[in-house]
């Protein structure tokens, strides 16, 4: 089988590919390089020993689907979007244009190629404010999401359901992924955000390496164990094992599953682990809460463990040690190879 995966060039794409490679798939990746690199696609060939083709587009632009008018596939893995919870609270109508057209372009797509299997990269964060912990997939959806990044994912989700039922045959799973982290445990590829980090590990991890003085920990007055947020953090490799469950498990209609751990962690609890794995310490320093933010997510994981054969398997101090692997050996991400 041969699978697009859109924003393949990504953080969870890269490790995604990597995963689909290695259980035998065929990988095509498209992806626009504003948030991603060329090397991380060539590190994952190294990795592999297989060739990835490569198609530069904006999937969110008019016209996109043209560039793979040559290009056959199977299956579609789409992870193509903007993905920050507070940037998106300072510049909704770019998240919801670029997050609900990419998909509108890619259904189409889909649909004119009569390509029925989709695996949509979702996020917990349609789950809005919590109204009990752990989040199972019943928990209300799109209802006082308190972000338009979490809008934009229940509307996708929402678009998919409603593309299937005028078209049967679509078979389709929403991952609602928690909150990933660490990298490959080869330390040759992981997370390398452009410019400041909106995510805490790869924050942390800039942090130990001496890239940037301080984390800056978003409110500790939250109802939590040490009064900063909670989240569920997720190896990126069993959240890339996740995508290959999904794809296996594929059938008709639209099925929802959580990918997380079912363990919370707070900020503070994380930095504590990251500087274990590191042996570095990292400064940090309470300001305001962040716009956009609850205190508390978790997972109720056991839909995926039951129905895909899934379960996370990597501890938070194993994605801390690859996660320092990763930054420790490229402190400054995939960049220092592309300008050399």
């Amino acid at each position: 089988m041969r699978v697009l995966l859109t924003g393949g060039a990504g953080y969870i794409g890269s490790h995604t590919a990597l995963v689909l490679l290695e259980r035998g798939y065929r990988v095509v990746v498209l992806d626009d390089f504003s948030n991603s690199s060329v090397e991380a696609v060539r590190r994952v060939e190294e990795l592999t020993g297989e060739t990835i083709p490569l198609i530069e587009a904006d999937l969110a632009a008019p016209g996109a689907a043209a560039v793979l008018s040559g290009v056959d596939f199977d299956a579609v893995i789409h992870f193509a979007g903007l993905k920050a919870v507070g940037e998106s609270v300072q510049q909704p109508v770019r998240y919801y244009r670029t997050n609900l057209d990419s998909t509108l372009n890619l259904l189409d797509l889909m649909a004119e190629r009569g390509v029925a299997k989709l695996v949509f990269s979702s996020s917990a964060t349609v789950y809005g404010d919590p109204r009990y912990l752990p989040q199972d997939e019943q928990h209300p959806v799109g209802v006082g999401l308190t972000n338009p990044y979490g809008w934009s994912k229940a509307m996708n989700e929402q678009i998919i359901r409603d593309a299937q039922a005028a078209r049967p045959e679509l078979a389709a799973a929403l991952l609602r992924y928690f909150n990933p982290v660490g990298a490959h445990p080869s330390g040759r590829i992981g997370e390398d955000p452009a410019g400041i980090p909106n995510n805490l590990m790869p924050y942390i991890a800039q942090v130990a390496v001496g890239a940037r003085e301080r984390l800056s920990v978003f409110g500790d007055g939250y109802p939590t164990v040490d009064g900063t947020g909670v989240r569920d953090y997720i190896h990126v490799m069993d959240l890339a094992e996740g995508h290959a469950a999904a794809l296996e498990h594929l059938t008709s209609g639209v099925t929802a599953y959580n990918l997380g751990s079912g363990t919370g962690s707070s900020v503070l609890e994380v930095v504590r682990a990251f500087e274990a794995a590191s042996g570095r310490p990292v400064p940090y320093e309470i300001v305001a809460p962040r716009a956009g933010d609850v205190a508390e997510t978790v997972a109720d994981p056991r839909k995926a463990n039951e129905e895909l054969g899934w379960r996370t398997t990597r501890t938070l101090a194993e994605a801390c040690r690859d996660s320092w692997a990763w930054q420790s050996s490229n402190p400054h991400g995939y960049r220092a190879e592309r300008t050399a």
